[in-house]
């Protein structure tokens, strides 16, 4: 039976180091400080808002919340967060996407600082993890991929790594970030030939295409250690991963759960995030 790498270990240890450092920056006059701005009133961002914000109180992270009509426009937006990069109380901004459609996406997430772009969702962001600096933060999910790693000590020097998936989300950053760490790296994607011959050849493969279930037995071998990054929801309301779970568990090394495991671990990184921020502004102005 495989390894189950389970998330909640991995938040755990997270919290415990994010608690330590928030505290530290108190007692230099800082308070770590994340903004949540919100455009209308969609399900599935207040779900995410809440946890957030249930995450922040846990490790001593204050919450701004920006909550903005649907109908506002562009640049009513733009100027929202041109204010938050200009507050130096504000440490890291997170902006719900997607936008209502009357307003252009890329305008308004690259009008975001990057020193304050906490979920990596701007092009300097993303140029900093494609270049391997200290420019801006990693998207979430690829940076949680890298947490469950290293929290169960999986080496990635000279390891064959796949990702399936080329967002810029998860996919090509969680590419780059594998790279930073001496893997060898394969991206699969929709036109990939022969896909599951190139998956089974993986020692790491992280999953993130949008489709539940597609990674079966068929992609998969003894001894892998699979991220799965997929959220989907079945038809009787459950949800499961882009893995078939029932598969992997009799084949592979060591697998994460869906729900219980990337997922779990990206809130912490994002409120991790806002503390490293803090840390920044803090030794700049030293």
């Amino acid at each position: 039976m495989a390894q189950v790498l389970k998330g909640a270990p991995v938040v755990e240890a997270m919290n415990e180091a994010i608690s330590r450092e928030a505290a530290a920056l108190k007692t230099r006059g800082v308070e770590p400080t994340l903004a949540i701005v919100r455009v209308g009133e969609r399900e599935d961002d207040i779900a995410y808002e809440r946890g957030a914000m249930k995450r922040c109180e846990k490790v001593g992270v204050a919450v701004r919340q920006v909550l903005l009509p649907a109908d506002i426009s562009q640049d009513d937006l733009v100027k929202e967060i041109e204010t938050l990069n200009r507050d130096k109380k504000v440490h890291g901004v997170l902006l719900f996407r997607p936008l209502p459609k009357h307003i252009n996406d890329d305008a308004v997430r690259n009008a975001l600082a990057p020193q304050k772009d906490v979920d990596g969702i701007t092009d300097l962001s993303l140029a900093g993890v494609f270049a391997n600096t200290d420019t801006g933060f990693a998207p979430c999910t690829a940076q949680a991929c890298m947490e469950i790693l290293e929290h169960y000590g999986i080496g990635l020097t000279g390891k064959k790594a796949v990702v399936v998936g080329r967002s810029l989300v998860v996919g090509k950053p969680a590419a780059m970030m594998l790279l930073a760490r001496n893997a060898t790296v394969t991206v699969c994607h929709t036109r990939t030939a022969d896909m599951p011959a190139v998956c089974r050849e993986a020692e790491i493969l992280i999953v993130s295409a949008g489709r539940a279930g597609i990674v079966d037995k068929g992609y998969l071998a003894p001894g892998q250690i699979v991220i799965d990054v997929g959220i989907n929801v079945k038809e009787d309301g459950s949800l499961c991963g882009d893995v078939n779970y029932a598969d992997a568990e009799g084949i592979v090394a060591a697998v994460t759960p869906v729900p219980g495991g990337v997922g779990t671990v990206t809130t912490s990184v994002l409120v991790k995030h806002v503390v490293q921020a803090a840390q920044k502004q803090l030794e700049a102005q030293a």
